[in-house]
C-alpha cells in the first residue's frame, strides 16, 4: 500500500485558503507529468522527461511502449516512472491487463495505473470488480510498484463510484483515480471528495483530467486528491492557465 500521506476532505488551509502543503512553491510534487496521446513521438516523451526532472514533478506518466525511454531519460533524476494498463477503456481480459502490468514493471515502472471494466461497475458486479483490480495488484505489488485505480467518473453514477471505490480498497490498491481523459468529463471537487470519503485516509486519491491551472489543482487537494495527473504540469505551478484536455 501506498504510505503517501492521504488528506481527507477538509484539508487544513492557510489563511489564504490554500490547502496544506499545496503552496505553489511544493505543488509539483503531486503532479503526474502526463503524456498519453497515441500519437507521442519519442522528441516529445523526452521533453516531457525533461520538464519533469526539471520542475521535480512527481512523475512521468506515458503509455507502455515509452516505460523503458522514460526510465532511462529520468534516471538520477528522483522522479518516478508511472504507466497505464488496460487504457483507455479498460474492456481488456484482467488477465491480459495483469501480463501488460507485469512487462510494464518488468521494463522499469514504479506506478501503474489502471482502468476497471467500466461496464462491471455500471452493473453493480463489485466482485467482478475486486476480480480484475486484484489480479493487477498481485503483478504491479510482486514488483514492487504502486497500483493506481481509474473508475472513469464521467461514466458512473455515485453508487457506481462508491462500489468502484469500496472494490479497489478490497482489491489492494494504492490509490483510487478519477478519469483517464479520454471518455468524457475528468476531475470534479465533487467526485474527488465523495472518493476520499469512500475510501478513507490511508490510500491516495489522484484527480486528473481537466486539471489545468494551479487553482484547480488546489481545489481537488482540498477536497482530498494527494495526486494530480495533468499535461498541463508547467502551467500550474507557474501559476497560469493550460489548454490540455488531460
Amino acid at each position: 500500500m501506498s504510505n503517501e500521506a492521504s488528506p481527507g476532505a477538509g484539508t487544513a488551509t492557510s489563511p489564504e485558503g490554500i490547502p496544506a502543503g499545496a503552496e505553489p512553491s511544493n505543488i509539483a510534487s503531486y503532479i503526474d507529468h502526463t503524456l498519453l496521446k497515441p500519437e507521442a513521438s519519442a522528441a516529445e516523451i523526452l521533453k516531457v522527461c525533461a520538464e519533469a526532472a526539471e520542475y521535480r514533478f512527481k512523475s512521468v506518466c506515458v503509455n507502455p511502449v515509452w516505460v523503458k525511454t522514460v526510465k532511462k531519460a529520468l534516471k538520477g533524476s528522483g522522479v518516478l516512472t508511472c504507466s497505464v494498463v488496460g487504457f483507455p477503456l479498460g474492456a481488456t481480459p484482467s488477465d491480459v491487463k495483469a501480463f501488460e502490468a507485469r512487462g510494464a514493471v518488468l521494463d522499469g515502472a514504479d506506478e501503474i495505473d489502471m482502468v476497471i471494466n467500466i461496464a462491471d461497475a455500471r452493473a453493480s458486479d463489485k466482485g467482478a470488480l475486486v476480480d480484475d483490480i486484484k489480479a493487477v495488484a498481485e503483478a504491479v505489488h510482486g514488483g514492487e510498484a504502486i497500483l493506481k485505480v481509474i473508475i472513469e467518473t464521467a461514466l458512473l453514477d455515485d453508487d457506481q463510484k462508491v462500489l468502484a471505490c469500496e472494490a479497489a480498497v478490497e482489491a489492494g490498491a494504492d490509490f483510487v483515480k478519477t478519469s483517464t481523459g479520454f471518455n468524457g468529463g475528468g476531475a470534479t471537487v465533487e467526485d474527488v471528495a465523495l472518493m476520499r470519503r469512500t475510501v478513507g485516509p490511508r490510500i491516495g486519491v489522484k484527480a486528473s483530467g481537466g486539471v489545468r491551472s494551479l487553482a484547480d489543482a488546489q481545489a481537488m487537494i482540498a477536497a482530498g486528491a494527494t495526486r494530480i495527473g495533468a499535461s498541463s504540469g508547467i502551467a500550474i505551478v507557474k501559476g497560469e492557465q493550460g489548454s490540455s484536455a488531460y
